[in-house]
């Protein structure tokens, strides 16, 4: 396609990261095997929060379950092309299948920001105001909250997609990265993408910081109620139920801050810390909730002592 002087491109090639080549197999079957665990895992978050009657009906696990589909989501965009870099010869990524996963990526990543601070505030209602939770918090309020999150997220990966997209692409056509995210795809620009790169650090910045902002605030005034609950278990009790929601949180944070929070930089870095919200965070948050939230244990319990029952019957 040509317009102007310049033919405009039609695929992009993905670098991957770099590795070497006597690890090429066992980075294949190593991030294979996390893609299958990543998919299976919240598969059955999903399944359990699904069929637990004591569970589906609860809004911090109607977002959890939510959560589980956008973490299959967001590996699922990912991981494939990353599986493609471990194996020999050249595969091209489509013009529009870069485009797809530029607004997917970003689409699921920002709603997954907008969940984690209705989890956040969930969390901060269920203990601060146990007694007005029922009231406020009821599943349907939880669902449209989730709603809205998805379309704030789909907003925002459009605004992303079309802002990046809305240049001219005329080679090279290498991306430096092992996936079509917008600082790599804006440096291969046949344009001044000054202004993208304030939008986006403008948009993200606002995301990120509102959110967490939001999330820190609700974590201060939960760690100051619990502080006040007189018995070990209590605390033990609350404490269980936010510590997995502040674990992932930060693994998610952290690395998404490093990324786009920062002078424009084409660091080795950048790669190493965008495998953890693509890859490793989808991973970690069913072994995190599982493992740290003892109401999910009881409810995978019960939901495979109740298929033991039914088998034997």
């Amino acid at each position: 396609m040509e317009r102007g002087n310049y033919t405009l491109l039609t695929e992009f090639i993905l670098a991957g990261i770099p590795y070497p080549l006597k690890l090429r197999t066992f980075l294949f079957l190593f991030f294979l095997l996390i893609y299958i665990l990543t998919q299976l895992g919240n598969l059955l978050i999903l399944l359990t929060v699904c069929a637990d009657s004591q569970l589906h009906v609860r809004p911090m696990y109607v977002f959890l379950g939510i959560l589980s589909v956008i973490d299959m989501g967001i590996s699922s965009i990912i991981v494939p092309r990353l599986l493609m870099n471990f194996t020999s010869g050249i595969k091209p990524i489509p013009f529009g299948g870069c485009v797809a996963q530029l607004y997917f990526y970003h689409f699921l990543g920002s709603t997954q920001c907008f969940l984690y601070t209705l989890m956040a505030y969930d969390r901060y209602l269920a203990i601060c105001r146990p007694l007005h939770y029922p009231v406020l918090m009821t599943t349907k309020l939880s669902l449209l909250l989730a709603a809205g999150a998805w379309v704030a997220g789909s907003f925002h990966g459009a605004l992303q997609a079309i802002l990046t997209f809305r240049l001219p692409y005329c080679g090279p056509n290498k991306v430096d990265y092992f996936f079509c995210d917008i600082p790599a795809v804006l440096r291969l620009a046949c344009a001044d993408t000054t202004v993208n790169e304030r939008v986006t650090f403008v948009d993200i910045g606002v995301v990120v910081a509102s959110c967490f902002s939001l999330i820190l605030l609700s974590y201060v005034h939960i760690v100051q109620a619990v502080l006040r609950i007189r018995t070990a278990e209590g605390r033990r009790r609350a404490f269980s139920t936010c510590g997995a929601h502040v674990t992932v949180v930060t693994v998610y944070y952290v690395p998404c801050a490093f990324i786009y929070l920062r002078p424009e930089t084409n660091n080795v870095l950048d790669g190493a810390a965008a495998l953890f919200p693509t890859a490793i965070t989808p991973f970690l948050n069913p072994l995190i909730y599982t493992l740290r939230n003892q109401e999910v244990k009881l409810a995978l319990k019960r939901m495979i002592q109740g298929s033991g029952k039914k088998s034997e019957v």
